[in-house]
Protein backbone atom coordinates (compact mmCIF):
# COMPACT_ATOMS: atom_id res chain seq x y z
CA UNK A 1 0.00 0.00 0.00
CA UNK A 2 1.62 3.42 -0.73
CA UNK A 3 -0.64 6.77 0.25
CA UNK A 4 0.07 10.40 -0.71
CA UNK A 5 -0.39 13.09 1.43
CA UNK A 6 -0.90 16.21 -0.94
CA UNK A 7 -0.26 18.82 1.42
CA UNK A 8 -0.17 22.10 -1.18
CA UNK A 9 -2.20 24.86 0.86
CA UNK A 10 -0.05 26.14 3.12
CA UNK A 11 2.25 25.32 6.87
CA UNK A 12 -0.68 25.71 9.32
CA UNK A 13 -3.14 23.33 6.93
CA UNK A 14 0.31 20.99 7.00
CA UNK A 15 0.35 21.17 10.61
CA UNK A 16 -3.33 20.46 11.62
CA UNK A 17 -3.42 17.34 9.24
CA UNK A 18 -0.66 15.75 11.89
CA UNK A 19 -3.38 14.38 13.93
CA UNK A 20 -5.04 12.54 11.07
CA UNK A 21 -1.61 11.47 9.89
CA UNK A 22 -0.95 9.82 12.83
CA UNK A 23 -4.19 7.62 12.55
CA UNK A 24 -4.20 7.26 9.27
CA UNK A 25 -0.60 5.37 10.13
CA UNK A 26 -2.17 3.39 13.10
CA UNK A 27 -4.72 1.76 10.23
CA UNK A 28 -2.46 1.33 7.50
CA UNK A 29 0.87 0.53 10.20
CA UNK A 30 3.45 -1.32 6.89
CA UNK A 31 2.22 1.37 4.05
CA UNK A 32 4.86 3.52 2.66
CA UNK A 33 3.20 6.70 3.51
CA UNK A 34 4.84 10.06 1.64
CA UNK A 35 3.81 13.45 1.31
CA UNK A 36 3.59 16.12 -1.16
CA UNK A 37 4.56 19.55 -0.28
CA UNK A 38 5.18 22.97 -1.88
CA UNK A 39 6.05 25.25 0.91
CA UNK A 40 9.56 24.86 3.18
CA UNK A 41 7.78 25.27 6.30
CA UNK A 42 5.50 22.51 5.86
CA UNK A 43 8.40 20.53 4.93
CA UNK A 44 9.91 21.58 8.02
CA UNK A 45 6.81 19.96 9.63
CA UNK A 46 6.60 17.14 8.10
CA UNK A 47 10.40 16.03 7.78
CA UNK A 48 10.04 15.95 11.98
CA UNK A 49 7.02 13.23 11.57
CA UNK A 50 7.79 9.89 12.10
CA UNK A 51 4.34 8.65 10.52
CA UNK A 52 5.78 9.94 7.33
CA UNK A 53 8.49 7.52 4.73
CA UNK A 54 8.93 10.16 2.16
CA UNK A 55 8.47 14.24 1.77
CA UNK A 56 8.72 15.04 -2.34
CA UNK A 57 9.03 19.04 -1.97
CA UNK A 58 8.35 20.70 -5.56
CA UNK A 59 7.29 24.54 -5.45
CA UNK A 60 4.86 24.44 -8.16
CA UNK A 61 4.27 28.47 -7.95
CA UNK A 62 8.44 28.63 -8.69
CA UNK A 63 8.36 26.39 -11.51
CA UNK A 64 5.45 27.00 -13.49
CA UNK A 65 3.11 25.02 -15.70
CA UNK A 66 5.66 22.96 -17.92
CA UNK A 67 7.79 21.88 -14.90
CA UNK A 68 4.89 20.97 -13.20
CA UNK A 69 2.86 19.13 -15.00
CA UNK A 70 6.42 17.10 -16.00
CA UNK A 71 6.82 16.57 -12.31
CA UNK A 72 3.41 15.73 -11.81
CA UNK A 73 3.36 13.07 -14.06
CA UNK A 74 6.27 11.54 -12.62
CA UNK A 75 4.52 10.43 -9.96
CA UNK A 76 1.47 8.90 -11.89
CA UNK A 77 0.38 5.09 -11.08
CA UNK A 78 2.94 5.27 -8.06
CA UNK A 79 0.27 5.30 -5.15
CA UNK A 80 -2.66 3.63 -4.24
CA UNK A 81 -4.58 6.69 -2.31
CA UNK A 82 -4.03 10.10 -2.74
CA UNK A 83 -5.08 12.61 -0.15
CA UNK A 84 -6.27 16.39 -0.30
CA UNK A 85 -5.50 17.61 3.23
CA UNK A 86 -8.56 20.39 4.02
CA UNK A 87 -8.21 22.62 3.63
CA UNK A 88 -7.17 22.66 -0.26
CA UNK A 89 -10.30 24.04 -1.98
CA UNK A 90 -8.53 24.77 -5.79
CA UNK A 91 -9.20 23.01 -8.82
CA UNK A 92 -5.13 23.04 -9.52
CA UNK A 93 -5.18 20.51 -6.33
CA UNK A 94 -8.16 18.42 -7.41
CA UNK A 95 -5.94 18.11 -11.14
CA UNK A 96 -2.98 17.23 -9.45
CA UNK A 97 -4.50 14.58 -7.60
CA UNK A 98 -6.02 13.19 -10.47
CA UNK A 99 -2.96 13.07 -12.86
CA UNK A 100 -1.39 11.16 -10.29
CA UNK A 101 -3.80 8.51 -10.71
CA UNK A 102 -4.54 6.41 -7.79
CA UNK A 103 -7.24 4.51 -7.16
CA UNK A 104 -8.75 6.21 -4.23
CA UNK A 105 -8.61 9.80 -4.64
CA UNK A 106 -10.05 11.46 -0.59
CA UNK A 107 -10.77 14.84 -0.36
CA UNK A 108 -13.58 16.94 1.00
CA UNK A 109 -16.85 17.78 -0.69
CA UNK A 110 -17.05 21.49 -0.25
CA UNK A 111 -20.25 23.83 0.33
CA UNK A 112 -19.13 26.59 -1.15
CA UNK A 113 -17.31 26.33 -4.88
CA UNK A 114 -16.87 22.95 -5.16
CA UNK A 115 -18.08 22.12 -8.50
CA UNK A 116 -16.22 24.78 -9.99
CA UNK A 117 -12.88 23.87 -8.35
CA UNK A 118 -13.04 20.30 -10.17
CA UNK A 119 -14.01 18.41 -6.71
CA UNK A 120 -15.74 16.02 -8.54
CA UNK A 121 -12.21 14.75 -9.79
CA UNK A 122 -12.23 12.73 -6.62
CA UNK A 123 -13.82 9.48 -5.62
CA UNK A 124 -13.66 9.24 -2.02
CA UNK A 125 -15.68 12.17 -0.32
CA UNK A 126 -17.03 13.64 2.91
CA UNK A 127 -19.01 16.65 2.74
CA UNK A 128 -17.67 19.82 4.83
CA UNK A 129 -19.55 20.48 8.26
CA UNK A 130 -18.89 24.29 9.15
CA UNK A 131 -19.37 22.99 12.87
CA UNK A 132 -16.43 21.25 12.94
CA UNK A 133 -12.58 21.93 13.85
CA UNK A 134 -10.08 21.51 10.85
CA UNK A 135 -8.58 18.96 12.43
CA UNK A 136 -11.96 16.90 12.85
CA UNK A 137 -13.09 17.23 9.48
CA UNK A 138 -9.61 15.46 8.43
CA UNK A 139 -10.02 13.08 10.87
CA UNK A 140 -13.44 12.54 9.49
CA UNK A 141 -11.88 12.20 5.84
CA UNK A 142 -9.42 9.28 7.24
CA UNK A 143 -12.47 7.39 8.69
CA UNK A 144 -14.11 7.42 5.15
CA UNK A 145 -10.82 6.18 3.99
CA UNK A 146 -10.50 3.61 6.17
CA UNK A 147 -14.04 2.33 6.70
CA UNK A 148 -14.18 2.69 10.86
CA UNK A 149 -14.43 5.27 13.72
CA UNK A 150 -11.46 6.65 15.82
CA UNK A 151 -12.21 7.14 19.40
CA UNK A 152 -8.28 8.96 19.51
CA UNK A 153 -8.30 12.62 19.55
CA UNK A 154 -4.69 13.10 18.91
CA UNK A 155 -2.39 16.14 19.29
CA UNK A 156 -0.70 18.37 16.59
CA UNK A 157 2.72 17.39 16.31
CA UNK A 158 5.49 19.26 15.51
CA UNK A 159 8.78 17.59 17.24
CA UNK A 160 11.74 19.67 18.56
CA UNK A 161 15.04 18.42 17.57
CA UNK A 162 18.46 19.00 19.68
CA UNK A 163 19.28 21.72 17.61
CA UNK A 164 16.15 23.59 18.01
CA UNK A 165 16.55 23.68 22.02
CA UNK A 166 19.91 24.58 21.57
CA UNK A 167 19.54 27.49 19.60
CA UNK A 168 16.34 28.68 21.94
CA UNK A 169 19.06 28.02 24.91
CA UNK A 170 21.47 30.53 23.40
CA UNK A 171 18.76 33.18 22.22
CA UNK A 172 17.56 33.28 25.78
CA UNK A 173 21.10 33.43 27.38
CA UNK A 174 22.06 36.38 24.65
CA UNK A 175 18.89 37.86 25.57
CA UNK A 176 19.31 37.84 29.42
CA UNK A 177 15.78 36.27 29.95
CA UNK A 178 15.83 33.49 32.81
CA UNK A 179 13.09 31.51 33.56
CA UNK A 180 11.87 33.66 36.44
CA UNK A 181 10.47 35.72 33.86
CA UNK A 182 7.19 36.47 32.11
CA UNK A 183 7.55 35.51 28.73
CA UNK A 184 4.96 36.53 26.34
CA UNK A 185 5.24 35.53 22.23
CA UNK A 186 3.89 37.47 19.45
CA UNK A 187 2.97 36.62 16.02
CA UNK A 188 2.00 39.70 14.59
CA UNK A 189 2.08 38.15 10.91
CA UNK A 190 -0.23 36.51 8.75
CA UNK A 191 0.39 34.99 5.47
CA UNK A 192 -0.32 37.88 2.86
CA UNK A 193 -1.26 35.40 0.16
CA UNK A 194 -5.13 36.50 -1.30
CA UNK A 195 -5.02 39.33 0.13
CA UNK A 196 -4.88 37.44 4.32
CA UNK A 197 -2.74 40.24 5.24
CA UNK A 198 -6.19 42.02 6.31
CA UNK A 199 -6.20 39.61 8.77
CA UNK A 200 -3.47 41.03 10.41
CA UNK A 201 -3.92 42.49 13.94
CA UNK A 202 -2.52 46.53 13.27
CA UNK A 203 1.04 46.57 14.43
CA UNK A 204 0.35 49.55 16.56
CA UNK A 205 -2.24 47.35 18.77
CA UNK A 206 0.56 45.06 19.32
CA UNK A 207 2.87 47.35 20.48
CA UNK A 208 0.21 49.19 22.68
CA UNK A 209 -0.12 45.64 24.27
CA UNK A 210 3.49 44.88 24.77
CA UNK A 211 3.85 48.20 26.70
CA UNK A 212 0.81 47.70 29.40
CA UNK A 213 2.04 43.76 29.90
CA UNK A 214 5.84 45.21 30.49
CA UNK A 215 4.49 48.30 32.84
CA UNK A 216 2.08 46.08 35.15
CA UNK A 217 3.95 42.34 34.50
CA UNK A 218 7.43 43.32 33.40
CA UNK A 219 7.29 41.01 30.89
CA UNK A 220 9.65 39.93 28.28
CA UNK A 221 8.05 40.29 25.15
CA UNK A 222 9.49 37.88 22.00
CA UNK A 223 8.16 39.20 18.72
CA UNK A 224 8.13 35.63 16.04
CA UNK A 225 8.04 35.89 12.62
CA UNK A 226 9.19 34.42 9.01
CA UNK A 227 12.05 36.28 6.88
CA UNK A 228 9.30 38.26 5.05
CA UNK A 229 7.66 39.53 8.27
CA UNK A 230 11.49 41.21 9.40
CA UNK A 231 10.07 44.55 8.70
CA UNK A 232 6.95 44.48 10.65
CA UNK A 233 8.78 43.02 13.93
CA UNK A 234 11.12 45.81 13.75
CA UNK A 235 8.22 48.26 13.32
CA UNK A 236 6.79 46.77 16.25
CA UNK A 237 9.75 46.71 18.27
CA UNK A 238 11.20 50.21 17.87
CA UNK A 239 7.15 51.46 18.63
CA UNK A 240 7.21 49.81 22.39
CA UNK A 241 11.54 51.46 22.33
CA UNK A 242 12.30 48.63 26.06
CA UNK A 243 14.78 46.72 26.65
CA UNK A 244 12.27 44.04 27.50
CA UNK A 245 11.59 43.04 23.56
CA UNK A 246 13.40 41.00 21.33
CA UNK A 247 12.77 39.56 17.89
CA UNK A 248 13.52 36.31 16.74
CA UNK A 249 16.03 36.76 13.47
CA UNK A 250 17.60 34.09 11.37
CA UNK A 251 15.56 31.28 13.04
CA UNK A 252 14.28 28.66 10.71
CA UNK A 253 10.74 27.43 11.80
CA UNK A 254 12.09 24.58 14.27
CA UNK A 255 14.43 26.85 16.16
CA UNK A 256 11.71 29.71 16.80
CA UNK A 257 9.33 26.74 17.83
CA UNK A 258 12.54 26.09 20.50
CA UNK A 259 11.94 29.68 21.88
CA UNK A 260 8.12 29.57 21.99
CA UNK A 261 8.42 26.39 23.85
CA UNK A 262 9.67 29.12 26.84
CA UNK A 263 6.37 31.72 26.93
CA UNK A 264 3.98 31.34 29.15
CA UNK A 265 1.54 33.05 26.77
CA UNK A 266 1.59 33.50 22.89
CA UNK A 267 -0.51 35.70 21.17
CA UNK A 268 -1.53 35.25 17.42
CA UNK A 269 -3.01 36.55 14.69
CA UNK A 270 -4.88 33.41 12.34
CA UNK A 271 -1.36 31.86 11.63
CA UNK A 272 1.00 28.67 11.06
CA UNK A 273 2.30 30.03 14.07
CA UNK A 274 -0.72 29.86 16.49
CA UNK A 275 -1.03 26.06 15.25
CA UNK A 276 3.08 25.93 15.72
CA UNK A 277 2.10 27.25 19.77
CA UNK A 278 -0.80 24.68 19.83
CA UNK A 279 1.66 22.02 19.27
CA UNK A 280 3.90 23.06 21.99
CA UNK A 281 1.15 23.11 24.86
CA UNK A 282 1.03 26.35 25.21
CA UNK A 283 -1.53 29.01 26.24
CA UNK A 284 -3.00 30.72 23.47
CA UNK A 285 -4.48 33.96 22.45
CA UNK A 286 -5.86 33.79 19.16
CA UNK A 287 -6.81 37.65 17.54
CA UNK A 288 -9.69 35.79 14.91
CA UNK A 289 -11.32 38.69 12.48
CA UNK A 290 -13.30 36.77 9.20
CA UNK A 291 -12.62 33.46 9.98
CA UNK A 292 -14.81 30.85 11.91
CA UNK A 293 -13.04 30.19 15.29
CA UNK A 294 -15.05 26.77 14.84
CA UNK A 295 -12.33 25.93 12.01
CA UNK A 296 -8.96 27.21 13.53
CA UNK A 297 -9.14 27.85 17.24
CA UNK A 298 -5.90 26.56 18.71
CA UNK A 299 -5.97 22.31 19.38
CA UNK A 300 -5.80 20.36 22.02
CA UNK A 301 -4.40 23.22 24.73
CA UNK A 302 -5.90 26.16 26.64
CA UNK A 303 -6.68 29.31 24.75
CA UNK A 304 -8.82 32.35 24.57
CA UNK A 305 -10.26 33.99 21.44
CA UNK A 306 -10.48 37.76 20.82
CA UNK A 307 -12.61 38.31 18.44
CA UNK A 308 -15.94 40.85 17.88
CA UNK A 309 -18.26 37.89 16.78
CA UNK A 310 -19.77 40.22 14.31
CA UNK A 311 -23.22 39.42 12.40
CA UNK A 312 -21.17 39.56 9.55
CA UNK A 313 -18.45 37.06 10.62
CA UNK A 314 -17.64 34.65 9.79
CA UNK A 315 -16.96 35.83 6.16
CA UNK A 316 -13.97 33.92 5.69
CA UNK A 317 -14.50 30.80 3.17
CA UNK A 318 -12.22 28.42 1.58
CA UNK A 319 -11.76 28.94 -1.73
CA UNK A 320 -9.05 30.46 -4.40
CA UNK A 321 -10.66 34.01 -3.99
CA UNK A 322 -9.29 36.82 -2.45
CA UNK A 323 -10.42 37.68 1.43
CA UNK A 324 -13.05 40.82 0.69
CA UNK A 325 -14.99 42.39 2.99
CA UNK A 326 -18.64 43.47 2.27
CA UNK A 327 -19.14 46.00 4.82
CA UNK A 328 -20.16 49.06 4.23
CA UNK A 329 -19.78 51.15 7.47
CA UNK A 330 -16.03 50.10 8.21
CA UNK A 331 -13.99 47.75 6.37
CA UNK A 332 -12.72 44.56 7.88
CA UNK A 333 -14.10 46.19 11.17
CA UNK A 334 -13.90 42.43 12.81
CA UNK A 335 -9.84 43.19 13.28
CA UNK A 336 -9.77 47.13 12.98
CA UNK A 337 -11.97 47.55 15.79
CA UNK A 338 -10.93 44.81 17.94
CA UNK A 339 -9.34 46.50 20.82
CA UNK A 340 -6.01 46.07 22.99
CA UNK A 341 -8.41 46.00 26.02
CA UNK A 342 -9.78 42.67 24.76
CA UNK A 343 -6.65 41.13 24.43
CA UNK A 344 -5.16 43.11 27.32
CA UNK A 345 -7.50 41.16 29.57
CA UNK A 346 -7.23 37.49 28.21
CA UNK A 347 -3.47 37.82 28.43
CA UNK A 348 -4.06 39.05 32.10
CA UNK A 349 -6.21 36.12 32.71
CA UNK A 350 -3.15 33.55 32.11
CA UNK A 351 -0.68 35.50 33.68
CA UNK A 352 -2.37 36.00 36.71
CA UNK A 353 -3.86 31.73 36.37
CA UNK A 354 0.15 30.84 36.29
CA UNK A 355 1.27 32.59 38.86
Amino acid sequence: MKILVIALSGIGDALIFTPALKLLRQHYPQAEMDALVMYKGAKDIYERNSNLNNIIYFNFLKEGAFKSLKFILSLRKKYDITINVYPSNRKEYNIISFLIGAKTKAAVRYLRMDKQNLGWLNNCRITEDDSLHNVQTNTKLIEKIAGKKFADKPDLEFQLNENDLSTASDFLLKSNIISDDIIVGFHPGTSVLKNHIKRRWEPEKFAELSKRLISEYNCKIIIFGGPDEIELKEKIRIEIDSQNVYTTQGLNLGQSAGVMKHCDVFISNDSSLMHVASALKLKVVGIIGPTSTNYIHPWNTEYKIASLHLDCSPCFIYSPKPLTCKREDVKFKCIKELTVDMVYNSVKEFITDSR
